[in-house]
């Protein structure tokens, strides 16, 4: 996912696909969304991108490469990654993404496939393509980055809608968290205030398509505008509508810390993690609620728990360096630190937290042993990547 207004999804080499927050957001439903998931997919599942670069020879491989690169940082570092996509996109870029008519024809075909078999409702590709193709007349020689690389055709319309008008009719609700995230998304990407009057108008004229989104996107509104009471109340009234979902207890014990009630957030971080245990956001959230709360050793017992399920994630590995700094442990702070450069593939940093880690001066025998034996093995990274980068060249 890339934190980007514009609308825009693309398949990259190793199977990655990127979506810009801006079509999620465009989306009407979860079906259109899937609509598009489906299409890039089969642009994988076909080879598109591979077929395509053999019949461009002049086409820019370090171009392609230095957007893949900038989608990956994306799950890392989103500034980093948005300024790598766009001066990837820039120029050549588009030309190079921008599939023949044979290849986008035969990923509507294999990707409608893909979404009925998935379940989603079989419209909403071709819905979501036919608002990009009344977008296309509204913006005229400025129209959307996902118009300019997949070429929309009138015949290319009708004939998915032909497709959905041929499988029998089934109606299929969007999810709760589909509605959850276009909510939070709505908030970020605008003015506080206007998102508060956005979901007060939906609520009090009753124009939603689900009341719990837009409770949802209020409450989250109000609480980025500090206006915390106004906010817990909108938590209260969304928590009486007996819905369930990590957002929702996400936002109700940061709504319970930014009132001042510590104790209050970390017990709903408890509960709320004994019955969605694999979300990450309600992981994150709790273990910066207890070094809010100062209570150190508590968190260390709970990242050590997440890093032995979790050991390639590289949020939990900077949470426990943020620990350890509390606790005045600086071995183990840099440790963990360079962990979490490593899994971000920054490996000079790596290197040179133990290095810090090396001259701390604290630790014992073992801990200093295990600093020595990991900068052993990250040194010898760097010399085989120096070796892959002169051969290369």
């Amino acid at each position: 996912m890339i934190r980007d207004n514009t609308i825009n999804a693309f398949a990259m080499f190793g199977g990655f696909i990127g979506v810009n927050t801006g079509t999620l957001l465009t989306a009407q439903s979860e079906s259109e969304l899937a609509g598009v998931l489906a299409h890039e997919i089969s642009h994988v599942t076909q080879s598109h991108l591979a077929r395509q670069m053999a019949r461009e020879k002049q086409s820019s491989i370090a171009t392609m490469i230095a957007m893949a690169v900038g989608v990956l940082a994306a799950r890392s570092n989103s500034q980093v990654a948005s300024a790598a996509i766009a001066s990837a996109q820039a120029g050549s870029i588009q030309a190079q993404l921008a599939y023949s008519r044979d290849f986008e024809r035969e990923a509507d075909r294999f990707g409608f496939q893909t979404m009925i078999k998935a379940g989603y409702d079989a419209r909403g590709m071709g819905e979501f393509f036919g608002r990009m193709q009344q977008a296309g007349r509204v913006y005229e020689n400025n129209a959307p980055v996902y118009m300019r690389s997949h070429p929309l055709t009138v015949e290319r319309i009708s004939d998915m809608e032909s497709r959905a008008q041929s499988v029998p009719y089934r109606q299929v609700a969007d999810s709760l968290d589909f509605h959850l995230v276009r909510a939070r998304l709505r908030v970020q990407t605008g003015s506080s205030g206007d998102a508060v009057s956005e979901f007060s108008r939906q609520l009090r004229e009753k124009k939603f398509v689900s009341e719990a989104g837009s409770r949802y996107g209020l409450a989250y509104a109000l609480l980025k505008a500090k206006d915390v009471v106004a906010a817990q109340k909108e938590v209260d009234a969304l928590l009486a509508l007996k819905v369930s979902s990590p957002m929702i207890a996400g936002l109700a014990a940061e709504t319970r810390a930014a009132g001042g009630d510590r104790a209050g957030a970390l017990n709903i971080y408890r509960s709320s993690l004994q019955r969605f245990p694999q979300s990450k956001a309600l992981a994150y959230g709790y273990a910066d609620a207890l070094l809010a709360g100062r209570q150190y050793e508590e968190a260390l017992r709970f990242l050590d728990s997440e890093l032995q399920l979790y050991s390639s994630d590289y949020k939990l590995y900077g949470l426990q360096a943020k620990t350890f700094a509390a606790l005045g442990k600086r071995l183990q702070q840099h440790r963990a630190q360079a962990e979490s450069y490593f899994l971000l593939g920054q490996l000079g940093p790596a290197v040179e937290q133990l290095q810090f880690a090396q001259q701390s001066g604290d630790g014992n025998f073992f801990e200093q042993s295990q600093v020595d034996a990991r900068l052993r093995e990250m040194r010898k990274l760097q010399l085989e990547e120096a070796k892959e980068k002169k051969n290369g060249g």
